[in-house]
């Protein structure tokens, strides 16, 4: 279908690095001391390198190099590179001066640095692009609605796919014989442009009511995808357009055996992180009443009605971040007339207004990654104007989620039904596959932004 997806372009990028971190130590070994190393003098350094080298990966990774988006030839691309090496070898300093004689003599470690900084190059501009290359295959899109639209205009604007869309053929609503007629459109697209691949929206009734005929041409050597599987996989999130009844009960995972071990592990994560979290942040608390006292003299928690797991309601405490508490009731106006303080900004943009939750993660009603938490009075909106909204109970509201570090507008004390919508899509995506390795990536991906002081 697609010659490198999504999900083997980080993968390739991480593997890559390790080869290129590990040849750099037999590189650096090999120049250091004038031939192959041996493999008591590989023993020797093994150990150290080993541990920095997970350390590099785990950087990498905060600092988004290994995100799909991520296109190795931009500038912008290398200069990240380029950055996150710099923190790298800084750390690296640090690892030989405060654990004395694992790297020894210090000239290895920076003949090392050069060498690996010059291989991560070489990687990931020279020989990624050749490696992750191929001819494209042509492929028609069968779909109707934005969803379809957005999947049609990247593929073809993104040059990392392996095939490309010759036409888009909107299945016919208006018609005597609708199917008939989407049928011969099928038929004549793939004929006209020599096409190999099919990528069908399944959730189109008309669609659905062709299956036949697009189960005849399995037997053309005709390859059918579904659409909505490769929107989720190039944009991680669910295309709503084609959610339907059907999807949830198939994808709420709510009956699965595997879902259990996972909720418990969640669980016990979520109790020793939360805990020992909660117990260090009593530092900060002092700082944050002194600041929000100076600006304005105003209270220094919240508290606020949130609709969490199953439609009950959750007590949230936060830092007061904003001039006042209307707890969501916006009036005929759909806003709230106050404002974010000075101190509320930087409180957002730290997220350290939201430490008082770590202790509600305790008592079970929020876990640390899930949606974000919302009022009940925009909950009785989107659940009227928003088809499947109420889904996103299913699981705990979180701290941190898909949504939050994915979805670049975030409706905030407001009614903004479109960003909601979208915000949706992304936390659909997290229900259908919430994993413990999901949820390492999204606070990994949390350290990032918190880093970067990007937030609310």
């Amino acid at each position: 279908m697609i010659s490198v997806t999504n999900s083997r372009i980080g993968g390739m990028l991480v593997i890559g690095d390790l080869i290129a971190y590990a040849f750099s130590l037999v590189l650096t070994l090999t120049v250091r001391y004038g031939q192959i190393p041996s493999r008591q003098l590989l023993s020797t350094h093994i150990l150290p390198f080993s541990i920095l080298i997970v350390i590099f990966i785990m950087i990498n990774f905060i600092a988004g190099l290994y995100d799909k988006q991520l296109t190795v030839m931009h500038d912008r691309s290398q200069g990240l590179l380029l950055r996150v090496q710099i923190v790298n070898i800084a750390i690296g300093i640090a690892f030989f001066y405060f654990a004395p004689g694992m790297i020894a003599p210090k000239a290895n470690l920076f003949i090392y640095f050069v060498i690996a900084t010059s291989a991560l190059f070489l990687w990931r501009v020279v020989m990624f692009p050749v490696v992750s290359s191929s001819r494209k295959q042509s492929a028609i899109l069968v779909g109707n609605g934005e969803d379809a639209d957005d999947l049609y205009a990247h593929v073809n604007g993104n040059g990392r796919y392996g095939l490309v869309f010759r036409e888009h053929v909107k299945p016919v609503e208006t018609s005597a014989n609708p199917i008939r007629e989407t049928v011969r459109l099928i038929t004549e697209a793939v004929k006209r442009t020599d096409s190999s691949i099919i990528v069908v929206d399944f959730h189109d009734r008309v669609v659905e009511a062709a299956m036949p005929f697009l189960y005849s041409m399995v037997f053309s050597g005709i390859q059918i995808i579904d659409a909505s599987k490769m929107y989720e996989n190039i944009f991680d999130r669910i295309p709503l357009s084609m959610v339907g009844e059907r999807w949830l009960v198939e994808n709420s995972g709510t009956s699965l055996g595997n879902r259990r071990v996972y909720d418990t592990l969640k669980r016990v994560i979520d109790i020793v992180i939360a805990f020992f979290g909660g117990i260090i942040s009593l530092v900060v608390y002092p700082f944050v009443y002194v600041a929000i006292k100076l600006e304005d003299k105003g209270p220094m928690f919240i508290t606020q009605d949130r609709v969490g797991k199953n439609g009950k309601i959750v007590k949230l405490v936060k830092f007061r971040s904003m001039s006042g508490n209307d707890e969501g009731r916006y009036g005929s106006t759909g806003t709230t007339s106050h404002v974010v303080t000075r101190v509320g900004k930087f409180l957002r943009s730290t997220r350290i207004d939201e430490l008082p939750q770590l202790w509600i993660v305790l008592t079970g009603q929020m876990s640390l990654v899930g949606p974000r938490s919302e009022l009940p009075s925009l909950v009785d909106v989107y659940e009227k104007e928003i088809p499947y909204y109420n889904a996103r109970h299913l699981v705990k509201p979180g701290l941190s989620g898909w949504a939050q570090i994915y979805h670049d507008r975030h409706p905030h004390h407001a009614v903004d039904t479109e960003d909601t919508r979208d915000k949706l899509s992304y936390d659909l995506y997290y229900i259908k596959n919430r994993s413990l390795a999901l949820d390492i990536k999204i606070g990994l991906r949390t350290l990032q932004i918190l880093v970067k002081r990007v937030g609310k």
